[in-house]
């Protein structure tokens, strides 16, 4: 009895050991402000006028469940101070290179109710995404992981913004990433799962497949 009482507290400990945690991939200490938006989090930077990062919890009893036709506007996150603040309006000129890309929520993440939708919205959640990518390839990655939650029950989802070698910018100075990360994970199902899109204008549609952006999980481990 009492080895086995060991044996499970020693399989326990090492489950927790080797638990994936949102820490091996974003470092809190580089985010200007961290956002709580009750559903999922952001880690806001001040420098680039975006998120560097966000995660969220999918769960596959909400996702999928609902198609709620009218949609939220977009809206300034007022907890970030007005002169950091990315707003919709920023965006204007840009519509047919760059769109309002979701980052980590999506749309259809969150229309299980108007509450969350509504969550999904705010402009902190919000990229300068290639209209390509935005339109055509990122929302592949974004419907396996609703694919996922659905499966597995719930799926831990982490998004990254590249900025290594950014240097275009929006209205407002607002930086465009060179690429976006993500990273989606259960360990209760020994499954993890990393992708990376480029932010580039010209993208392969008719041959882009969600295959072509994996990547290695360990090359995007926080130094």
């Amino acid at each position: 009895m009492i080895l086995q009482k060991t044996l499970l507290t020693l399989t326990l400990f090492a489950q927790l050991l080797f638990a994936t945690q949102v820490s091996d991939f974003i470092d809190e200490s580089k985010c200007s402000q961290i956002i709580d938006k009750q559903l999922y989090t952001i880690c806001y930077s001040y420098k680039y006028k975006g998120a560097l990062s966000g995660w969220v919890t999918l769960y596959g009893d909400k996702v999928n469940t609902v198609n709620i036709k009218k949609r939220p506007r977009f809206y300034n996150e007022k907890k970030i101070p007005m002169q950091y603040r990315t707003k919709s309006k920023d965006y204007r000129g840009y519509g047919k290179k760059y769109n309002r890309g979701h980052f980590i929520v999506a749309d259809a993440d969150f229309d299980y109710s108007k509450k969350a939708l509504l969550k999904a919205y705010t402009m902190a959640n919000i990229q300068p995404q290639s209209a390509k990518v935005n339109q055509k390839t990122w929302l592949k990655v974004e419907k396996y992981g609703r694919k996922l939650a659905s499966k597995l029950g719930y799926i831990n989802s982490v998004s990254i913004a590249d900025y290594k070698g950014a240097n275009q910018h929006i209205g407002n100075n607002i930086t465009i990433p060179t690429g976006f990360y993500r990273i989606y994970y259960n360990d209760d199902a020994n499954f993890k799962k990393c992708f990376y899109y480029k932010n580039v204008l010209d993208v392969d549609i008719k041959h882009d497949k969600l295959k072509n952006h994996i990547i290695d999980c360990n090359s995007i481990l926080k130094d």
